[in-house]
């Protein structure tokens, strides 16, 4: 079950793969967004309380509901951007414990326990972003995930009820090659790992 997989595909979601900030005007086709929920949502969390939402945002009115939130150097990329997803997550996730995990009963820890639920549902939809890009590569597509908008205006704009809250944004799309930055430099292992 666990083989290693292909120096080509390792290729694909790590070492050759980049971020991107311009983007080829080719369509995303919503059978493609389908099949990238159907891989994010096997990758696992703690308890399987999958807490991470997505909203896929494919029209240029929509997005226009996002641009007062964003930074200004994230305007005209998220605008040319085939599809931009707001990466959120449900701090009421435990609501689904019922169907998801095999002792519902858990659901008792995080309900008179705020702090808790909330902690457990930002880091666990945290994580499953990031099954969200690499899933996202797998199947092709580029992606460039942005933190840089203001959270409050994005779940203000799109979460006023207050059961959802925004964690990052990510563009999605066939990026343009011609236009990458080059590779920034990354930590050497001494510098960011220990090994006790």
């Amino acid at each position: 079950m666990n083989s290693i997989i292909s120096d080509s595909a390792i290729q694909n979601l790590f070492t050759e793969a980049r971020t991107q900030n311009a983007w080829l005007p080719k369509p995303v086709d919503p059978a493609v967004l389908r099949r990238l929920y159907e891989l994010v949502r096997m990758g696992p969390t703690s308890m399987n309380c999958q807490p991470m939402r997505l909203v896929f945002l494919t029209s240029a009115s929509h997005k226009q509901r996002l641009v007062p939130a964003l930074s200004p150097g994230n305007v005209e990329k998220t605008q040319r951007a085939p599809v931009t997803v707001i990466v959120a997550y449900d701090t009421r996730f435990y609501d689904n414990f019922q169907t998801i995990w095999h002792r519902p009963e858990a659901r008792d820890n995080f309900t008179g326990n705020e702090p808790l639920a909330r902690t457990t549902a930002f880091r666990n939809g945290s994580i499953q972003g990031g099954y969200l890009l690499l899933a996202a590569r797998a199947l092709g597509l580029d992606c460039g995930p942005m933190s840089g908008f203001d959270i409050a205006k994005v779940d203000a704009e799109f979460f006023p009820e207050g059961r959802w809250a925004a964690d990052f944004l990510c563009n999605l799309g066939y990026g343009d090659y011609s236009k990458v930055l080059g590779r920034q430099r990354r930590l050497d292992f001494d510098e960011a790992c220990m090994v006790l």
